[in-house]
């Protein structure tokens, strides 16, 4: 296989790159967005109820459109697919800043959602057959350069939102850079395309039962991550009374935790395995998520915001690495976990937002703790499929996919 050869091994390294670039831009479209949410809120005058409503958008339009992401892949091959992609992801970030009410907010985060998950689903496959071909593992800092990206696109918005900059001019700037930026990261991604006798992935089918287990394990820690990334601000600028800079620092916090968390996550996980990581994750996430609700001030809620983001930093490449070495079919199994995961994450912000205008929003977070402490209930999950007999993760010795093949470079 070309993988081995000095001109096929470079190829490889050469689409690692791309791949954590894709992430990275990936990241920093959440960012930019997660930080203008107050000031959408505030423009629109939306309650908590309404704008947790809204935030339930992008949910119902994943949900619909992620199955579909494989059949755009093996019509357009992976490449082109993940560029169109990853083009209509970016340039939906401009969209609800420009919303003029509630229905046509609830509108544009629907189409942002689908853009979002479609986009998911092609990085995270074409990350994990990267790793395959490498022959270790990359995908916690795949989703470090996530959150790298999740970070600068934060702190962008931090900027502007401390500078009272109008977000319609602010995300509409950040989604032409980003969409460029993109496009030329997607130009080495690897280029796989279906063998002549594959059809086409069903347009709907039900995950396997072990991406089920797995998925729930990254359901209860990407769903204290979007909570907390799409809620930190207004939580800090609601409950304690924060200022608009401050509040918007809050996400950055929490998403510099995470990058740190993820990059450090492939060295952890191989000296102490997946498990019990997981398992030390989310002990230290439940204490964040106890210091967030019990916090008088802004500096231990942001501190404990941080705990969060270190806590769940790994879980979701885990599972991602888990579920492709879970069962005969890997590609049926991560797109399970991706539509679990990805779901959850969107699903979040919205029920933060309708337990918080039934109750408050520190007892909106009391939710997020308690799933946090289930982490190290469900950890064991992420043993399957493990290399060797204590549990340790690494990608699974394989160089390439019996259902694709490279299309021709050059």
């Amino acid at each position: 296989m070309d993988g081995t050869s000095g001109a096929g091994a470079s190829r490889v390294r050469g689409a690692r790159v791309a791949i954590a670039a894709v992430f990275a831009v990936h990241g920093a479209v959440t960012g930019n967005f997660a930080t203008r949410i107050p000031w959408i809120r505030d423009q629109l005058s939306l309650g908590p109820g309404e704008l947790g409503l809204a935030l339930a958008f992008p949910a119902i339009g994943a949900a619909l459109a992620m199955p579909l992401a494989g059949r755009v892949g093996h019509r357009f091959g992976s490449r082109a697919a993940l560029r169109g992609l990853l083009a209509l992801w970016c340039a939906s970030l401009a969209l609800p800043a420009l919303s003029p009410g509630l229905p046509a907010l609830c509108a544009a985060l629907a189409m942002y959602g689908a853009a979002s998950g479609m986009a998911d689903v092609a990085m995270n496959a074409l990350g994990v057959e990267t790793e395959e071909r490498l022959g270790r593992s990359i995908m916690s800092g795949l989703h470090g350069m996530w959150s790298v990206g999740a970070l600068a696109g934060s702190a962008a918005g931090t900027v502007a939102a401390h500078a009272g900059t109008d977000a319609r001019w602010h995300l509409g700037i950040a989604a032409a850079v980003l969409t460029l930026l993109g496009a030329v990261a997607c130009g080495r991604v690897l280029d796989l395309r279906p063998r002549a006798e594959e059809r086409p992935p069903p347009r709907f089918a039900l995950p396997p039962r072990s991406a089920l287990v797995i998925g729930a394990v990254g359901f209860c820690a990407v769903f204290a991550e979007g909570a907390s990334l799409e809620w930190s601000a207004v939580y800090l600028r609601d409950v304690t009374g924060s200022g608009a800079g401050l509040a918007a620092a809050c996400t950055t916090v929490f998403s510099c935790a995470m990058a740190a968390a993820r990059f450090a996550g492939d060295v952890v996980v191989r000296r102490f395995g997946p498990v019990r990581a997981v398992r030390a994750g989310g002990v230290l996430a439940c204490a964040g998520g106890v210091l967030v609700v019990t916090a008088p001030g802004a500096a231990l809620a942001i501190t404990g915001f941080g705990l969060v983001g270190l806590g769940i930093a790994v879980v979701v490449p885990l599972a991602f690495a888990a579920a492709a070495r879970s069962g005969p079919e890997p590609s049926q199994a991560i797109a399970g976990v991706a539509t679990i995961t990805y779901t959850s994450s969107l699903i979040a912000p919205s029920a933060i937002g309708q337990i918080a205008g039934a109750t408050s929003l520190t007892a909106s977070f009391g939710l997020v703790t308690a799933l946090a402490a289930m982490l190290a209930v469900t950890a064991g999950a992420l043993r399957t499929g493990s290399a060797g007999t204590d549990g340790r993760d690494g990608p699974a010795a394989a160089s390439g996919d019996a259902r694709t093949v490279p299309a021709a470079e050059g």
